[in-house]
């Protein structure tokens, strides 16, 4: 548990930050204090600590990793839609955009940003969403609205964004190295919803087979 809590600061919106990295915790909060219309009310390092700490100081958004210890961060912005519908969640995260930011979108998220973009877009992306608004890159609003107005062929994307996302938390799991108990384990599931999920994977990247399916999934995790 991360275990820190601030004092209130009147007429400043508060916000929670969730990743489990203490260094970048610590970033983030010295990065929001210099703002003055913005406070850290609290940190959490997992979605179950988050959930906690949202019930007990009411933070006006969640500044969230998608990369957690057990839950991950689509998994806490689903569960945050229907304990707290209201809730702002914003992600902040090293992984691409191309993949992750209509997953969060869709899952009820408000908006993604790349950790690389830096303290000003950040601090930009923060605002925007407080103000009732979704942030993702000019880039990513452009591939959004042209996958509205079905305008991009399905051959134009990347096969993984086929995946649900639960079939993606998977693939990223064989990725890492993890077998189907260890996957179950870690996502709480039985093997057998796991083998179910492998061979969803498989049909929809077009593999042969379980080695097809780990060299790609290794690969693709090494970037």
């Amino acid at each position: 548990m991360s275990g820190k809590q601030k004092s209130p600061q009147p007429g400043r919106k508060r916000i929670l930050i969730l990743d489990d990295h203490p260094m970048m915790r610590e970033g983030l909060a010295q990065l929001i204090a210099n703002e003055a219309d913005l406070s850290v009310c609290g940190e959490a390092e997992n979605a179950n600590e988050a959930i906690e700490k949202i019930h007990a100081l009411k933070p006006d958004l969640v500044l969230a990793d998608i990369t957690l210890p057990g839950k991950n961060g689509l998994e806490l912005i689903k569960d945050v839609q229907v304990l707290l519908p209201g809730l702002a969640v914003l992600v902040i995260s090293m992984h691409d955009e191309s993949l992750y930011a209509e997953r969060v979108l869709r899952a009820g998220g408000r908006g993604y940003i790349m950790k690389q973009e830096g303290g000003r877009k950040l601090v930009q992306a923060i605002r925007q969403v407080l103000n009732g608004q979704i942030y993702v890159s000019e880039k990513m609003s452009a591939k959004i609205l042209e996958s509205f107005s079905g305008r991009r062929g399905d051959a134009s994307g990347s096969p993984l964004e086929k995946l649900t996302d639960r079939e993606f938390e998977v693939f990223q799991l064989i990725g890492q190295g993890k077998g189907t108990k260890e996957i179950a384990a870690h996502l709480r599931l039985s093997a057998k919803t796991v083998e179910v999920h492998r061979l969803n994977i498989k049909q929809k990247l077009n593999l042969q087979s379980a080695p097809e399916l780990i060299h790609y999934a290794v690969r693709w995790a090494e970037g």
